[in-house]
């Protein structure tokens, strides 16, 4: 029989639903919150399609607004992930793994550039889009799951300004502290008004005793806060070579157990797209599946489990969501102050490395509450 990829918990079967990782309140949405992604490109995913207020083109001079971006390529993952992980419905999981944000509108700014990278200066554009037009689609909340090209402590460093100033106009900006091998920030993670983001690994329990620090160890007074950095659920690209595998995964883990005979079919049929050596069921096919299974970090047909500083902004960004739904006159330090002041301390982590600590959804949004029936910002 295959088994899954994934770790198990006696408790809750399978890969955890994101809003469960940070105790998010199922009532908080994220409705009437719109947040901008800035990432390298996307594509309409069913999970958030039908709530995408924009699509911009940021990778020339000449920003092209557009709803039409209806062709899958590589560079168009990264963002889908980002997007779907903080405002996904989960639609093609039956609301499993929907995102903390399930009801928030989104504007999608893509800035990589015509020679397939993605550098500070397509960063600032995007960011440009932001300043100058955002308001018109009600932005309050900017994702950024990506990072410059050097080190800065330059508070006149055109990231760190405009970032100033969007917080200035009072959105939020998100920023992911990046992944281990480094040890200083880069724009826009830098920013000091950036709420920076860094990872926890949760092992996909529900325990905070068994969380650890993933992958990073920061200075300069970042990250902020730390979100669930793996283990993420998260939508597959339509149409890739990715998703048609794990299709044929998905058979082969419906029918192993069963029906041999049908999953020798399978097998035959999907020899190209699982790069299998054999089409029969020795256990050596069988060694090859789970291999590919963990490989591309199946959990079923339609998603697979990622991770990343990128998917801990992500999932910030969604919690900011819920909290300017239930409070929408937070002003950007507002969020940042309840969100670190709700936070949970890792044990046995430094200060230095860990911010604040782990967000916990539930707890910032009360706060949120509370100081709306105050009357406080």
């Amino acid at each position: 029989m295959f088994q899954p990829s994934y770790p198990r918990s006696d408790a809750v079967p399978g890969i955890l639903p994101t809003p469960l990782r940070v105790s998010a309140a199922p009532e908080w949405t994220g409705r009437g919150v719109c947040i901008a992604f800035i990432d390298s490109g996307f594509y309409p995913h069913p999970d958030f399609s039908r709530r995408v207020r924009v699509h911009v083109n940021a990778s020339l001079p000449t920003l092209i607004e557009s709803r039409q971006f209806r062709v899958a390529h590589p560079a168009s993952w990264h963002g889908t992930m980002a997007a779907a992980i903080a405002a996904g419905s989960g639609r093609r999981s039956a609301g499993r793994y929907a995102g903390v944000a399930r009801e928030a509108t989104l504007a999608l700014v893509a800035v990589l550039n015509r020679r397939g990278g993605l550098r500070e200066p397509d960063i600032l554009r995007g960011l440009r889009w932001v300043r100058d037009h955002g308001h018109r689609f009600g932005v309050r909340v900017v994702n950024l799951s990506v990072g410059g090209d050097r080190p800065s402590a330059d508070p006149e460093h055109p990231i760190h300004a405009i970032v100033r100033e969007l917080d200035a106009r009072g959105i939020v900006v998100v920023a992911a502290a990046g992944n281990g091998g480094r040890h200083w920030l880069t724009p826009p993670a830098s920013a000091p008004e950036a709420i920076t983001v860094g990872g926890v690994d949760d092992h996909n329990q529900a325990d905070p005793a068994r969380w650890s620090l993933f992958q990073h160890d920061w200075g300069g007074g970042k990250p902020d806060v730390l979100a669930p950095a793996a283990w993420i659920a998260s939508p597959l690209l339509p149409g890739t070579p990715q998703a048609r595998a794990a299709r044929r995964l998905a058979d082969l883990l419906a029918l192993a157990a069963h029906d041999d005979v049908h999953a020798a079919d399978v097998l035959r049929s999907s020899r190209r797209d699982l790069k299998l050596a054999r089409t029969d069921l020795s256990d050596e096919t069988r060694a090859a599946v789970r291999e590919r299974l963990a490989a591309g970090k199946v959990i079923d047909s339609q998603y697979q489990y990622v991770d990343g500083t990128s998917v801990a902004a992500a999932i910030v960004s969604g919690v900011v969501a819920q909290m300017l739904q239930a409070n929408p006159a937070l002003t950007p330090r507002a969020v940042r102050d309840i969100l670190k002041a709700t936070a949970r301390r890792l044990p046995g982590v430094a200060e230095k490395r860990q911010g604040a600590g782990v967000i916990d959804a539930g707890a910032a949004v009360g706060e949120a509450l509370r100081l709306k029936r105050k009357g406080g910002r």
